[in-house]
């Protein structure tokens, strides 16, 4: 999604003892730097993520002496509206996190503009600690769809959505935890007739649109997500899942679950909401927990979206070497780091997702939970990835169009019918 966001999660061990740096590599691998490793990530300071990467950064410069680490944070939208542009230039930095999916990732392999990563996928065992449920995103055809071919990328924490909600506010208002979807509606009635506004929302991002995607995931299965995201089958968006999602999402905004206000909101207008209590329910990923364990003041806790056997998720955003980076072997050498059991480990502690962590080194409860949780829907194939992925440009398309579903600028099926013209428009033929 989008994944969109400041997101989360990981772990796993490799290759042991110290790591040097490589005198050789791939015909194209580049050594005009030797002495720099540029990199580039999204994530926030708080998130599980960047405090599992900043450390394995301190362990990068201590096994490779003399060679410095240059970091720079961009934000999401800036990475995915600019990446095919600054891959393209002298300006490409060696190593960069970057959304995985047909429409991100799919594309720039697509495009020539990543590097196959495939023989050190193979030469440092990457491939044997990446489960297959999470491999899907890494690997990606000649058409650039994913879920087989070579490897563009390495996710080194997974990731899913889930309802984050403020315990204080339910209990204010003597409202249990919600165990079905009817459970919850009725919380969302009570909040509304309180004057409290249930959901926090964020119109202009990615949010929303998860929003819709979920509600339409209660009403599908894995043939439908595989229909729709990997194109093995024909994608009909007036079926009933994506009907009931589209009439469900207009009818929460009248009902005032969701502000018509929140159109214009970004997905940190919605984070900061929930953080100062102002919104008692947040539907989105696993990227926020590390913030919100850190940021929130009151009891809070998590739950998987009711009466639905399928969510949001997938493995985490990738590692993706660009094809013109210049020192491609320190690229791989900072990734086999961030693979280790010791940072994998640490990120699952700080509210993140491994991939193959200790179970038994994860000590924090709410961490735990979140891990247990993830491997619930691993383990009976619950992850649908994002609604955003299957096709280039499908984002922007979501977000103007769920927009109008919002403001009332377009019904539900006004709605669909500009979907299934973007989708059909984009898909490989």
């Amino acid at each position: 999604m989008l994944t969109a966001r400041r997101r989360a999660a990981a772990a796993a061990a490799v290759l042991s003892g110290t790591l040097l740096l490589a005198s050789c590599g791939d015909s194209d691998s580049g050594s005009s730097d030797a002495k720099t490793l540029k990199l580039w990530h999204y994530e926030g300071p708080d998130s599980a993520m960047a405090q599992a990467w900043n450390e394995a950064i301190k362990e990068f410069e201590k096994t490779h002496p003399g060679v410095k680490v240059k970091f720079e944070e961009k934000g999401f939208e800036q990475i995915q509206k600019t990446a095919p542009m600054v891959l393209n230039s002298d300006d490409a930095p060696d190593l960069m996190e970057y959304n995985k999916g047909n429409a991100t990732a799919g594309l720039l392999s697509k495009q020539g503009l990543l590097t196959d990563m495939t023989a050190e996928v193979e030469k440092r065992g990457w491939d044997k600690l990446i489960a297959p449920s999470v491999r899907t995103t890494s690997q990606y055809d000649a058409k650039g769809v994913m879920g087989s071919g070579n490897w563009y990328g390495i996710p080194n924490y997974a990731e899913y959505t889930m309802v984050y909600y403020n315990k204080d506010l339910f209990k204010k208002y003597d409202i249990a935890e919600p165990k079905t979807l009817d459970e919850l509606t009725d919380a969302m009635d009570t909040f509304v007739k309180n004057g409290v506004t249930p959901l926090a929302n964020a119109g202009a991002e990615y949010m929303a649109q998860q929003y819709l995607y979920q509600l339409a995931l209660s009403k599908a299965d894995r043939s439908w997500v595989d229909s729709y995201e990997l194109y093995k089958g024909k994608t009909d968006f007036h079926d009933a899942a994506w009907t009931y999602g589209a009439e469900t999402f207009a009818d929460w905004v009248k009902k005032g679950y969701i502000a018509k206000s929140s159109s214009g909101t970004k997905a940190e207008d919605a984070g900061v909401a929930f953080i100062a209590g102002k919104n008692p329910i947040l539907f989105s990923g696993s990227w926020w927990f590390g913030r919100f364990k850190a940021e929130i003041k009151y009891d809070w806790g998590t739950f998987l979206w009711p009466d639905s056997k399928m969510t949001l998720g997938s493995g985490g955003n990738l590692w993706v070497v660009p094809k013109g980076a210049k020192n491609k072997d320190l690229a791989y050498d900072f990734i086999n780091i961030t693979m280790k059991k010791k940072y994998q480990n640490l990120l699952g502690n700080k509210g993140g997702v491994p991939v193959a962590a200790d179970a038994s080194a994860i000590t924090d409860e709410q961490s735990k939970a979140l891990i247990e949780n993830f491997n619930t829907l691993s383990a009976n194939d619950g992850l649908a990835f994002y609604p955003d992925w299957p096709v280039p440009g499908f984002y922007d398309v979501l977000v103007s169009e769920t927009q109008k579903l919002i403001t009332g600028k377009a019904t539900p099926d006004a709605y669909l019918d500009a979907l299934q013209k973007a989708y059909d428009d984009g898909v490989p033929q």
